[in-house]
């Protein structure tokens, strides 16, 4: 199924579906940016608001992007404060933000769905002030090499979303491309992912 479609029906079951990824997701993202404080932050890919609750409490302004009306439906009855913006975005095209305007960019479980890797950090790039990170928590390329992907359940239908494979090398060297320089790699397991390959794969690219 297609991106947009699949993510709006998701929407409806998203929060209350069994999802480790996504709890993980959730869970690294606090560990990484706890205690930190960042004037602007954009969110790509926001979801449901899953991680944009916890955002709005380290930035001073916070504008959050998807794909899914349907999803950002959901995110605007879940975070309601009044320095948290919510827009639709389809960010295969130019970004509309201005140029060195964000202090931290958020882009989970996005990019799975993205074939061209460059375009991302370019406009990342442009997008961030100097001094500003890049936090990326992704579905990690070992999974998907097993045949793992984003996919949810509708009745007795397993719904599969349109995904790409990229290496880990793919999203170093489209840093590096971009001027962008790595702090901070992680591999992560969930706790029931004991003898199976990691889970998510967390960088963090600073500009």
């Amino acid at each position: 199924m297609n991106i947009q479609d699949a993510y709006n029906e998701w929407s409806q079951l998203y929060d209350s579906n069994v999802n480790r990824t996504r709890d993980l997701d959730a869970e690294v993202t606090r560990l990484i940016l706890n205690g930190q404080r960042f004037p602007s932050i954009l969110e790509i890919g926001c979801g449901t608001g899953k991680n944009t609750e916890f955002l709005a409490t380290l930035g001073d302004a916070v504008l959050a992007f998807d794909f899914s009306e349907k999803m950002l439906a959901k995110a605007r009855e879940k975070v309601t404060a009044s320095h948290v913006r919510f827009a639709w975005a389809d960010i295969t095209q130019p970004w509309n933000c201005p140029t060195d305007s964000v202090d931290l960019i958020t882009c989970n479980l996005v990019l799975e769905h993205i074939e061209d890797l460059d375009h991302i950090f370019a406009q990342a790039a442009r997008t961030l002030h100097s001094g500003g990170w890049f936090l990326i928590n992704e579905l990690h390329p070992f999974k998907q090499y097993g045949g793992t992907k984003a996919r949810f359940e509708r009745g007795t239908d397993i719904i599969e979303v349109d995904v790409f494979i990229h290496h880990i090398s793919e999203f170093i060297r489209a840093a590096e491309k971009n001027g962008l320089k790595l702090m901070k790699f992680d591999e992560v397991w969930h706790a029931d992912d004991a003898g199976k390959p990691p889970r998510l794969v967390s960088f963090v690219f600073g500009k």
